[in-house]
């Protein structure tokens, strides 16, 4: 897999959570655990400070000390994407510049839910070109679902030809797989530089569909990485079956864990019984499972185990 962050970059960027303790503080012990598994599971990137990451729960001196502790454990073995999207250009000025010092490889920016017409989204992002600088590799993110902007295929490659340091869209409009190839197929036929395209989409719920159709990889979460590594790389070496066997096998813990609301409880909850963080902890205000849950969730890893054992 490459492991550099540039228009070029494939497989999967893992979007991680922000482990916390019972009480509700960084947990920065289960934060280097949670590193570590995600490398071992072979990842090719990380990107924190993302939805799922909870950013707008941290504060923004947690938010540095979490990064830096991500950063720190990481050591350059693969880059790793700060969610950096803010209300206002200053905080995400300065949250960019003190993550790259601290050797960040880029940062993602959403739309605000403020710009609503074609003209004021490219408008933004002209900002946010002029705001990031010429020395800030950045992802595009096209999530609607989150923002409430809806960016047509026109709109997003009106930003990339604008944007000549935007080297990433992280695509998860949905449904999304005729934008997909569109984007792609124009940066075929040479009327935009290429970028990366990874997805998003519902926690990956179209990934094998996605690859065919022409995406670069994959960033978004699962409490089981080696899903996505493991799904990408049987698709990059041409045995699509075989990928779709895979996801297959992991779809209905998926799916269970795209439910809105509760998504990131049951991932933390995943987490934490994989013995990846130490609680399963969501800041507040946030989710917490019912016994009704937990069991559903045990009995969809249990049929997740016999369905890979099988596939072995």
């Amino acid at each position: 897999m490459s492991h550099t962050f540039d228009r070029n970059a494939r497989g999967v960027y893992l979007i991680t959570v922000t482990p916390f303790t019972d009480s509700g503080a960084l947990d920065l012990a289960s934060t280097d655990r949670m590193v570590d598994f995600c490398l071992e599971k072979g990842v090719t990137g990380l990107t924190v400070l993302g939805i799922m990451g909870e950013a707008p729960k941290l504060t923004m001196e947690e938010s540095r000390i979490f990064v830096r502790q991500v950063l720190a454990r990481v050591n350059g073995r693969v880059p790793v994407v700060v969610g950096a999207s803010a209300p206002g250009f200053a905080p995400m000025k300065e949250l960019t510049q003190s993550v790259m010092d601290l050797g960040a490889a880029g940062v993602m920016v959403a739309p605000p839910s403020t710009v609503r017409t074609d003209d004021q989204i490219t408008a933004y992002f002209d900002m946010v070109n002029e705001t990031l600088g010429p020395d800030v590799p950045w992802v595009l993110q096209d999530h609607p679902v989150a923002t409430g902007v809806q960016m047509s295929t026109g709109v997003i490659l009106r930003i990339l030809k604008n944007s000549p340091n935007c080297v990433m869209l992280k695509h998860e409009d949905c449904p999304g797989l005729a934008k997909l190839s569109a984007i792609r197929a124009a940066s075929d036929r040479g009327e935009l530089q290429r970028v990366s395209i990874l997805t998003g989409n519902g926690g990956g719920l179209f990934l094998p569909e996605e690859l065919t159709r022409g995406a670069d990889g994959v960033m978004t979460g699962f409490a089981y990485p080696e899903m996505m590594v493991d799904v990408y790389a049987a698709h990059a070496r041409g045995d699509v079956e075989r990928a779709h066997d895979l996801f297959d096998a992991y779809l209905p813990l998926a799916r269970y864990e795209q439910q809105a609301g509760i998504g990131l409880a049951v991932r933390k909850h995943l987490l934490m019984k994989r013995g990846v963080i130490a609680s399963e902890a969501v800041r507040k205000p946030g989710p917490k499972l019912s016994v009704q849950d937990v069991a559903d969730i045990a009995r969809l890893r249990a049929r997740q185990d016999r369905r890979l054992a099988a596939l072995a």
